[in-house]
């Protein structure tokens, strides 16, 4: 458990991480703005990308060999990042990364659904799920702190991390059952193209453009004034097209299964619970990518100060795994699921609420704790409702549908979130601006937007324009007001999804009916519902 629990929190840590460590970054290797940005999202669409072929993967090379795979990808990846001379080395560390995190993220799931059994099924999973809420809590914390002495540390500590976690597996996990079996290859590639350009498009749309060029990216944008992000998309939803065309009339032949067992989607849990874990996982996260932005340039907290405060959705999201152990057998996974959904959008209300340019930080905290709470219990019992009848032997395959629908809720709903508080950003403050008779009223507003808020501090030095930053800190305050409201909207539409999912019963009462009927059991999976070594 520990050793899983670990590997997915290298994978989320290294989300936020950089967000925090960029600064420094960027004056040490000189990198362009370009460049920057690169670092941040190569990582997450190439993670995208991949996660739905390491899923079917892991069937055929086996849970257990693969994850420790990924974990040495992984952590010979952050070595490089670690050393990097310059920013293209970096970029190329960041995506190699990717490679390992994808496979680590279904393997991990794979193995919890394999090797738990009865009611410690749901306890894994709920330590699981609070593992992701805190790791991205953690990122910011541990960035700011790692960023007093160097950067390059944000990158280095997952090595001694990564040697905990293949200690912890050689030693403790048993081998996981091989499916044999060939990569469906054409819907391989389908898959990564089609994955990894809609992430590209939902990352990147602000940045270069939905349609109209902002940037050039090679061809697009200097001699025609096209975005490449809407032709992104468009090659994105013809090859997702092809690839659920192709799987669906895909036989077993030859020893090649499909890459998506669309069979799958015939089990009521496994198909309504991933549309809840897509939209759940819309509001879930973008909150997080825009709240640190908020907390120092409006309030003025320092990197150490912000990532103390983003810490408190992981103690929240901690104390919300424990509590669940004696609620699970009252509530049900569906029942802790709409409890978290319940507290997530009260912590985010909070914000919509109550969010200003002077706000406290115990009511921030208060607000956090609840909205880490909520992530506690419903990304991790979502998960085991996603997975609870999913046979042992598709876990892989499961597990990398179940992610890839959450990491495409992620990058959709991180999109959509930014998009939305970068625009009320500057439209906010424009309007704040005319009011006040400030002379390019529009412009100021989208120079402190691109800077993401920024420019706040050298504004408020210039007596001159001290009134102009007081008016951005309100701006950036009610666009933090209106992302918690959107936020909570989207929850909302997540909770009734879960009205979709069909109640089921205990796994250790359908694993009694199996073996009274005579069913053997899967390979590689315990014989009783007891608790792994």
């Amino acid at each position: 458990m520990v050793a899983t629990s670990l590997g997915v929190s290298l994978v989320v840590v290294d989300f936020t991480i950089v967000n925090v460590v960029m600064p420094p970054i960027i004056d040490d290797l000189k990198i362009s703005a370009f460049g920057a940005q690169w670092i941040q999202e190569s990582y997450a669409i190439i993670l995208a990308a991949l996660l739905l072929l390491m899923g079917r993967f892991s069937d055929i090379v086996g849970a257990r060999r693969l994850f420790l795979i990924g974990t040495v990808i992984f952590g010979l990846a952050s070595v490089a990042a670690a050393l990097s001379p310059n920013g293209e080395f970096l970029i190329i560390s960041r995506f190699v990364q990717g490679i390992g995190g994808a496979i680590v993220m279904p393997t991990s799931l794979a193995l919890l659904n394999m090797t738990f059994r009865g009611p410690d099924r749901g306890k894994a999973f709920a330590i699981w799920g609070s593992t992701i809420g805190a790791a991205a809590a953690v990122g910011p914390l541990l960035g700011g702190w790692l960023a007093e002495y160097s950067w390059r540390w944000a990158f280095g500590i997952n090595i001694f991390v990564v040697l905990l976690i293949l200690a912890g597996v050689m030693q403790f996990l048993q081998k996981s059952p091989r499916q044999p079996g060939r990569i469906d290859a054409a819907g391989g590639v389908l898959s990564v193209l089609g994955l990894g350009l809609l992430a590209f498009g939902l990352i990147e749309g602000r940045n270069y453009g939905w349609w109209e060029a902002r940037k050039s990216f090679g061809p697009f944008g200097d001699g025609v004034n096209l975005s490449v992000v809407p032709v992104a998309l468009v090659v994105s939803v013809v090859s997702l097209v092809l690839f659920l065309r192709l799987q669906a009339g895909l036989t077993r032949k030859n020893g090649t299964a499909p890459l998506m067992d669309t069979s799958l989607f015939g089990i009521k849990s496994f198909s309504t619970g991933n549309i809840a874990t897509l939209i759940i996982a819309l509001a879930e996260f973008g909150i997080l990518a825009v709240l640190p932005l908020w907390l120092q340039y409006t309030l003025g907290y320092s990197a150490v100060q912000t990532g103390l405060m983003v810490f408190v959705v992981a103690i929240g999201s901690f104390f919300a795994s424990g509590a669940s152990f004696g609620m699970a057998e009252k509530a049900g996974p569906i029942g802790l699921v709409r409890i978290g959904l319940v507290l997530e959008a009260i912590g985010l209300l909070m914000f919509g609420l109550l969010a200003s340019s002077d706000s406290q930080w115990w009511v921030i905290g208060i607000a956090l704790f609840l909205y880490g709470m909520g992530v506690g219990f419903a990304t991790a019992q979502v998960t085991n409702v996603v997975l609870a009848d999913v046979p042992p032997q598709q876990a892989g395959q499961g597990s990398g549908i179940q992610s890839a629908a959450r990491q495409l809720g992620s990058a959709l709903g991180i999109a959509i979130l930014t998009s939305t508080f970068f625009t009320a950003l500057a439209s906010d403050l424009s309007d704040r601006l005319a009011q006040r008779g400030t002379p390019g009223a529009d412009q100021l507003a989208s120079a402190v937007s691109d800077s993401a808020g920024a420019m706040i501090s050298g504004l408020s030095q210039n007596p001159q324009t001290a009134s102009a930053a007081a008016a951005a800190r309100d701006a950036m305050s009610h666009a933090v007001q209106i992302n918690g409201y959107t936020c909570a909207a989207l929850l909302a539409l997540g909770m009734l999804a879960t009205f979709l999912i069909p109640r089921h019963k205990p796994d250790a009462q359908q694993w009694g009916e199996e073996h009274a009927h005579g069913a053997a059991p899967d390979a590689g999976v315990n014989a009783e519902p007891t608790r792994a070594s």
